[in-house]
């Protein structure tokens, strides 16, 4: 039996360049999916920062020690507005949600962002609310000087 090609008289033979500019080229959809993987993996393991509703400005210091992760945050913004957990309280409820936060999670260490702005005696106030409350670490939130002048 001959086949309809030889029949014809006609030599079929496939198209196959003698040099090809790619010998094997790397797909498209493994290296898209290996972007992804990596911006999925940052996204996951970065650390998130909470921040207030308020923007504020924090004093610059000179030394660079930090504080634990997840401490609870009092804010103080220039506006006069307090912040716990970022959870807008007045002043006289900052001493309760500190007692509560005593009772609740049995810490005793707390950060105050303060701004630049903002009156020492109001800091010194929530201090003194923090520690008769019952904390007994109290931290000032300031942010690093870099070389740059630091404030009196």
């Amino acid at each position: 039996m001959t086949s309809v090609r030889e029949q014809a008289g006609i030599r079929w033979r496939r198209y196959r360049p003698r040099q090809r500019l790619f010998h094997n080229p790397l797909g498209l959809m493994p290296l898209v999916n290996l972007a992804l993987l990596i911006m999925l993996f940052m996204l996951l393991h970065a650390s998130f920062v909470r921040q207030p509703s308020s923007a504020v400005q924090l004093p610059t210091a000179a030394f660079l020690t930090g504080t634990p992760y997840g401490l609870m945050v009092v804010t103080l913004t220039q506006e006069g507005l307090f912040f716990f957990n970022d959870e807008r309280v007045t002043l006289d409820g900052l001493a309760t949600a500190f007692r509560n936060a005593v009772r609740d999670q049995k810490t005793t260490a707390i950060t105050i962002e303060a701004d630049v702005r903002v009156p020492y005696g109001v800091i010194l106030r929530v201090m003194n609310m923090a520690t008769t409350a019952g904390l007994q670490q109290v931290n000032l939130a300031t942010r690093p000087s870099f070389g740059e002048e630091v404030m009196p």
